[in-house]
């Protein structure tokens, strides 16, 4: 069993007080998720030290960094963490590899090889460059190894692609994959971009006005159906995919315990496993399948739940499929014809699927 990470912080300010108190595994990526304000930031300052916290305290496993109650506070440059912000901010008089050795040789321990961190990034052809002579997505990228080239126990990233274009993004996120699946190190990521956290992240916490409203499995908390208006437009559910087999017309098709969904074609292998996110936006209901319709995935699904959504006149509600949980908004008036409610079984038309992997 991984350690455990644990986070206990109060930092009240005159217009904004963050007041948390999480747990969350020692392995693999926790996402952050909120929207501006909500004190996704300062949450990661704390963690990092950079913001003392009344009454603190955070730890991973054994190792503790903060105690206010034993006056137990280790500065963060003491604190074996690699840390990532939304600007790389590399050394302009160093080249690529002068940044990493810089790295390197201030790391108290080294956990992973230079040559090593630079394959994992994709990053070798740029170690003789000037910092000043390379692309954006290839400076986050440089930041990362540099991060991790300084042996952390942690990795905390805030917002690493808030500055790119989406081109930028679309580069990166794949090698952000490869060091979540080879390297046995915790991250912590914080973004304000749902498809994001939902390509990336095994666990999810919400924050909304500097507290914590929800925290769990990633499936599982965006299942959810009491989550605040703040994140209902963001409401839908991640599911885990394989590619199962080219169709003759443009389309993929995947499948998920035996059920497929069709999409327009992809380029990876077949038996490729594909991160899928399926908004509540997207789903219809039908009491029976729909042989004329322009919607080409109908699933067999039975109704969980429903509660009133933010939107007037609307409804949120969950679906077990095979399962597996889908979420579907649709109006009042609907639930209401097709007496929606816990036992029934549907057909959920999925409009549109948005791979994120």
């Amino acid at each position: 069993m991984s350690p455990e990470i644990r986070a206990r912080f109060r930092i009240a300010r005159r217009d904004f007080a963050l007041e948390i108190d999480l747990t969350v595994p020692g392995r693999g990526i926790t996402g952050v998720f909120g929207h501006s304000g909500s004190g996704k930031t300062t949450c990661l300052r704390a963690m990092a030290g950079l913001e003392r916290a009344a009454n603190g305290y955070f730890s991973i496993g054994d190792d503790v960094w903060q105690d206010e109650s034993r006056r137990l506070f280790v500065p963060p440059h003491r604190r074996a963490l690699g840390m990532v912000f939304q600007e790389a901010s590399l050394f302009s008089h160093l080249s690529v590899l002068g940044n990493l050795r810089f790295a390197e040789q201030r790391a108290p321990e080294r956990r992973f090889a230079l040559h090593e961190i630079a394959a994992l990034l994709g990053i070798e052809h740029l170690l003789p460059r000037s910092t000043e002579r390379i692309s954006g997505g290839e400076r986050q990228r440089v930041a990362i190894a540099r991060a991790l080239l300084a042996s952390p126990h942690i990795l905390l990233m805030d917002e690493p692609m808030a500055n790119l274009d989406l081109r930028r993004r679309d580069e990166i996120l794949p090698y952000l994959e490869r060091v979540h699946h080879e390297l046995s190190l915790p991250i912590i990521y914080v973004s304000h971009s749902p498809d994001e956290v939902a390509r990336l992240a095994d666990h999810l916490v919400l924050l909304d006005r500097g507290q914590c409203i929800a925290s769990g499995p990633l499936k599982q908390v965006l299942s959810r159906l009491d989550l605040p208006p703040a994140f209902a437009d963001d409401a839908g559910v991640v599911i885990e995919t394989r590619l199962a087999a080219q169709e003759p017309d443009d389309l993929s098709r995947l499948e998920f315990a035996g059920i497929p969904i069709l999409v327009p074609r992809r380029d990876e292998p077949v038996g490729t496993l594909l991160r899928c996110r399926i908004h509540a936006r997207d789903v219809s209901l039908a009491l029976e399948p729909q042989a004329h319709s322009s919607i080409l995935n109908n699933v067999a699904a039975t109704v969980v739940d429903l509660v009133p959504s933010d939107s007037p006149g609307q409804v949120l509600v969950r679906l077990d499929v095979a399962g597996e949980a889908l979420l579907a908004r649709i109006t009042r008036r609907s639930a209401d014809k097709l007496r929606i409610r816990p036992g029934l079984a549907v057909t959920a038309q999925v409009k549109a699927v948005a791979l994120l992997a």
